[in-house]
């Protein structure tokens, strides 16, 4: 697969609000924008089209995958499961020891893409989307809880 994509950190802060129809489709735009400029932007492409973004804090002792998103004609061919790869080994490459990323509860799809990528989960945040400027459901499940799953990165 890797012959076929490219894997690109965005450096210029100017361009990150081209990555908003992106980032939206994991989470929503108000939310997207809180954390638009801050951490680490990259890109995934295939044949010179965007396929994939992710945004990612750099904290002191792990790296929190803030937000990724598959764009969703390219969605269940693997793609997500390179592109997390490939964060994977950036991060260690440059001395990371962990990961970590958050999903809502009522998200069971990603806690099985998570956990199926050697995540394992770590914390309840109890109330996180309760906040949000509207509800969320998935799954005819309503997302109140955000999991914190954890990777060591070996």
């Amino acid at each position: 697969m890797n012959e076929l994509y490219s894997f690109k950190k965005i450096g210029n802060h100017i361009e990150r609000n081209n990555y908003i129809p992106f980032l939206s489709i994991a989470d929503e735009k108000e939310v997207v924008i809180s954390y638009l400029n801050k951490g680490d932007l990259f890109e995934l492409n295939h044949q010179k089209e965007t396929v994939a973004v992710a945004l990612c804090m750099v904290e002191k002792d792990f790296i929190e995958i803030k937000n990724i998103a598959v764009i969703p004609s390219y969605q269940g061919q693997g793609v997500g499961k390179y592109f997390l790869t490939m964060l994977e080994h950036f991060y260690k490459d440059r001395g990371a020891e962990y990961m970590h990323v958050g999903t809502a509860n009522s998200s069971i799809s990603n806690l099985a893409f998570y956990q199926r990528a050697g995540y394992r989960m770590r914390e309840i945040r109890k109330g996180f989307f309760e906040n949000y400027p509207n509800e969320i459901f998935e799954n005819g499940i309503k997302a109140m809880d955000l999991i914190m799953l954890h990777k060591t990165l070996d």
